[in-house]
């Protein structure tokens, strides 16, 4: 059964800051969007990897991935996250990608994913449909309401979100097909493809997979100091 992992590229990063967007800022010598590329190129269990870039920057990308090893295309993101997968599922849909096969839609913005979580997550798509990356929430988690706790949530119930986050083809696509036709869902987009596939899906279960603390996402530039103390940590010591 074939896996494609979808590498999304398409944001425009302002929470990071003005200038080259953090996609393709430099980490370790690699932008965040080669190294992601680059683990799931060598992944095993991972038959292509089609990356979705802002429209702006694509050509500048397509150039970076020329040669990547298993990089079956790059693609034009749209304005939001689910517009970017959206063009993703067409691309997949547009070669006759069969209905069963795995797809891992993975953030760029998250360049230390590791080869136990993509595998890990791989071997999820056996039994479940579509499954999320998930790590537990280790702080205590408050609803607000008009500035004020509102409650107090079960924080053994509660975990955070990474990605990748993985579906067979036929199921995430049939989601986005129920999301186009609703008129509500541009102005409550979702934040996440497992969140288009509770609302318009319920009866399909999403599971959980461990992730890591380490598969951080980048959103502000003070982000980047703290993947490079994690990239540094993993380099051998030189000897004296």
């Amino acid at each position: 059964m074939r896996t494609v992992a979808v590498v999304l590229a398409g944001g425009a990063g302002h929470r990071f800051g003005p200038g080259v967007p953090k996609q393709l800022r430099l980490l370790g010598g690699q932008t965040l969007l080669e190294r992601c590329v680059a683990t799931f190129g060598a992944a095993p269990g991972v038959d292509d990897v089609l990356v979705v870039a802002a429209a702006d920057h694509a050509a500048e990308v397509r150039r970076r991935m020329a040669g990547s090893p298993r990089v079956a295309g790059v693609v034009d993101g749209g304005s939001a996250r689910t517009d970017s997968t959206r063009r993703a599922i067409a691309w997949l849909t547009g070669r006759a990608e069969p209905d069963e096969s795995k797809i891992l839609f993975h953030d760029a913005a998250r360049p230390l994913v590791d080869a136990r979580i993509i595998t890990d997550c791989i071997s999820a798509l056996d039994s479940w449909d579509a499954i999320g990356v998930v790590v537990p929430a280790t702080d205590t988690i408050v609803e607000l309401a008009d500035g004020a706790f509102r409650r107090v949530l079960p924080r053994d119930l509660l975990a955070r979100c990474q990605t990748p986050q993985g579906f067979r083809l036929g199921v995430i696509r049939r989601a986005y097909e129920l999301a186009a036709a609703d008129p509500g869902f541009a102005s409550l987009p979702a934040t996440d493809d497992c969140g288009v596939v509770l609302r318009y899906l319920p009866d399909v279960p999403v599971g959980a997979v461990a992730g890591s603390e380490r598969n951080l996402k980048v959103t502000f530039a003070q982000d980047m100091t703290v993947a490079q103390a994690l990239l540094s940590a993993d380099s051998p010591a030189r000897p004296d």
